[in-house]
């Protein structure tokens, strides 16, 4: 690794710790970010000359911090500002603070920048912006493009949500027990939103939108660092590992959808899968199972299938079946539906999904499945009604291809139908 290669990753790895360090002690989002931000620069211009400090972010949180009350200080025209060399003489200073980086203070610290960038009062869209900018440290520029909007309008979208934290009074102590649970709630789900985003995109999009479920996953991975024995952390980390490691046989070469069971398995990237299995073991003996466990526990089956017929579905059944009692909703039926339709066939999950009608009648999903399970029936016209309404609320056009070839083939079978008749 090149020195300016290690300084960039040097700097990435520390900038949670040295940015929420940073706003504990200036109380504001903006200072925080510039005094890192300068903190940077410094690094840049000292560190090829003078060495790497022992510990980068210790370093670059009393470097950011002195260059925070330096801007201060000029806004403020208090005091006269100290002597450079007094500013930058951070020995001692640096030798306390790898001492703290450890502690819970820090962990806290880190644990509250990420709850603050998922505030309740800031859309969830808004969060995973903010996150990416204060968190990951992503350009204005970078973060537009994943969300594929104007440059103005992601700037526009997190000077809003700056704004409603700092009119939300968001308190900087130290969260007790029972509020840093909660918190890291709220924080799991952020972070799940923010893999999905990168995850759904289309075949044009995922290039650009691919870095969003790596940064994901590497913010999952900070979080198992700093909480190592929460099972829900261990779970959705590896959940985001196994489904990311199927990215690469998720579409064709022409850009269509590759269904999991069509996907080459040659392709799947066994380091992330083997990682991800070893977390849900881990996590499913702490037997104190949570919906990211669960999900996950579903991903490991698949990824340790080397074939589709090899696939544990009536295990996948019971594990769909435990997250409905977890987390009731219309989507995990549908989906248990699917695992249904292997064990008991189209028949029995038909009837699983016909009652979800009303309530997903605007989901792509459950009409491109019902179209299935009525053509595995035998039922065409009722499939390509299905079919249709799938395909007008396709969000991609991967899925509306998809879908066409359930079509075609409807109308290939109705032709050889007709033909034999004629015969």
């Amino acid at each position: 690794m090149t020195d300016q290669a290690w300084m960039e990753a040097a700097l990435a790895t520390a900038r949670p710790q040295a940015v929420s360090a940073l706003l504990r002690y200036f109380r504001d989002l903006d200072t925080a970010e510039e005094a890192f931000q300068e903190a940077c620069l410094r690094a840049l211009r000292t560190w090829p000359k003078n060495g790497p400090p022992r510990n980068p972010a210790s370093w670059l949180i009393f470097v950011g911090r002195n260059a925070g009350v330096d801007t201060v200080r000029r806004l403020k025209r208090q005091t006269e500002l100290p002597e450079e060399d007094k500013l930058s003489d951070l020995e001692d200073a640096e030798a306390a603070a790898v001492d703290r980086l450890d502690g819970a203070d820090y962990r806290d610290d880190i644990l509250r920048l990420l709850f603050i960038c998922c505030h309740p009062d800031v859309p969830p869209a808004h969060q995973i912006a903010l996150a990416l900018r204060i968190v990951s440290g992503l350009s204005v520029r970078q973060i537009a493009r994943a969300f594929l909007v104007s440059e103005a309008a992601m700037e526009q979208r997190i000077t809003r949500a700056k704004g409603r934290i700092a009119g939300a009074g968001v308190p900087f102590e130290t969260p007790g027990a029972v509020e840093r649970s909660q918190r890291l709630g709220a924080v799991a789900a952020m972070l799940y939103l923010l893999f999905n985003e990168g995850y759904s995109a289309g075949f044009e999009d995922a290039p650009g939108r691919a870095p969003l479920c790596d940064e994901a996953i590497r913010l999952g991975r900070l979080l198992l660092r700093l909480f190592p024995a929460e099972p829900e952390i261990m779970g959705l980390t590896a959940l985001m590992l196994l489904q990311n490691a199927r990215a690469a046989s998720r579409f064709d070469a022409a850009g269509n959808a590759i269904l999991l069971e069509d996907q080459d398995r040659t392709r799947w990237n066994r380091k992330m899968i083997d990682e991800g299995l070893a977390l849900v073991d881990k996590a499913l003996r702490h037997r104190r199972p949570g919906p990211y466990q669960v999900q996950a526990a579903i991903a490991a089956l698949h990824g340790r299938a080397s074939t589709p017929a090899e696939t544990d579905w009536p295990q996948i059944e019971l594990l769909y079946a435990r997250l409905e009692t977890l987390t009731p909703s219309p989507v995990v039926t549908l989906n248990r539906a699917v695992a249904v339709s292997k064990v008991g066939g189209p028949g029995e999950a038909l009837a699983m999904i016909e009652p979800l009608a009303d309530r997903l009648s605007g989901y792509f999903y459950f009409h491109g499945m019902r179209g299935k399970l009525l053509l595995e029936l035998g039922r065409g016209t009722e499939a390509r009604e299905a079919f249709n309404r799938a395909v007008a609320l396709a969000g991609t056009a991967a899925e509306a291809a998809h879908i066409r070839i359930y079509l075609d083939r409807l109308v290939t079978d109705t032709a050889a139908a007709k033909l034999r008749g004629a015969q």
